[in-house]
């Protein structure tokens, strides 16, 4: 066997959808963990120095931040694993099912495992679904700040209508509604949108919900990759009961010893032929 013959062999073993999508769900859950840990820690300086003058306003919001974070180390470790199985199963479904059982088939075993994967990566979707969408929360709410903050900038020459424009962030449940301030109207909220933990925090919720969007992606073109593969070791599985029963039929018609196209099965034989 040439080089050629050798490189071609083992590129033909690279699963690439899986090699894809371990790619989008590695970079996806590190945009995601790594802006949206530093963007929580933003946020809480942000309501420490300009919404709540008293500490034990902003406790609850403060553990919230703390507990938020752990979850996020929690998914990071939990994914960093659920890329390297992913992987794992592509080179299964490639390389490894083609070189023992032929281009489409597979074990029984292997069949389970595929199927438990699909399902695994199917409420993974949806979990991560309600992820995605809760990302977009933080989003939302630095958009409407940054708009009033712009409003402000255009108004400048009207201090009247300049106070009555707020945002307060006890009407997000970010602290209680006995907290003072609470909110920031007029110039004191311009200065708050210019500050640097405000652009830093509202760039990092960005990359994140960005990458809760491309780990969805990942999740979305892992599963559609499992589905197609099974059902194609579904129909090569019908093609082959096909196979198996119209040898037993002319065996039985004829009364000659015919030989079957396929891999005898003892099993399968034995259980047609009851």
């Amino acid at each position: 066997m040439g080089c050629y013959d050798c490189c071609m062999r083992c590129l033909g073993g690279v699963p690439y959808c899986s090699l894809v999508a371990t790619l989008l769900c590695f970079s996806g859950i590190a945009l995601f963990c790594g802006c949206g840990h530093q963007a929580l820690t933003e946020t809480e300086r942000l309501v420490a120095q300009y919404f709540a003058r008293n500490p034990q306003d902003y406790d609850t919001f403060a553990y919230f931040i703390l507990y938020f974070q752990y979850v996020i180390y929690g998914l990071a470790s939990f994914f960093f694993l659920y890329c390297i199985v992913l992987l794992a199963e592509g080179f299964y479904t490639t390389s490894a099912a083609k070189q023992t059982f032929g281009e489409t088939r597979s074990t029984m075993c292997g069949r389970c495992l595929s199927s438990s994967f699909i399902v695994l990566t199917y409420a993974l979707a949806v979990l991560w679904l309600l992820v995605f969408v809760s990302s977009a929360l933080p989003v939302y709410y630095f958009y409407n700040m940054a708009s009033t903050c712009h409003t402000i900038d255009v108004l400048t020459e009207t201090p009247a209508s300049i106070n009555q424009l707020c945002v307060d962030a006890r009407q997000y449940g970010l602290l209680p509604w006995n907290a003072v301030p609470g909110k920031a109207c007029g110039m004191t909220l311009l200065t708050v949108c210019k500050t640097e933990e405000y652009q830093m925090a509202y760039n990092l919720y960005i990359a994140a919900f960005v990458g809760a969007g491309i780990t969805l992606l990942a999740l979305v073109h892992c599963f559609l990759h499992l589905a197609v593969y099974q059902r194609k070791l579904r129909h090569r599985a019908k093609e082959e009961w096909r196979g198996y029963d119209l040898c037993l039929r002319l065996q039985r018609d004829w009364g000659k010893s015919l030989s079957s196209p396929y891999p005898a099965h003892t099993t399968d034989v034995s259980r047609l032929a009851d």
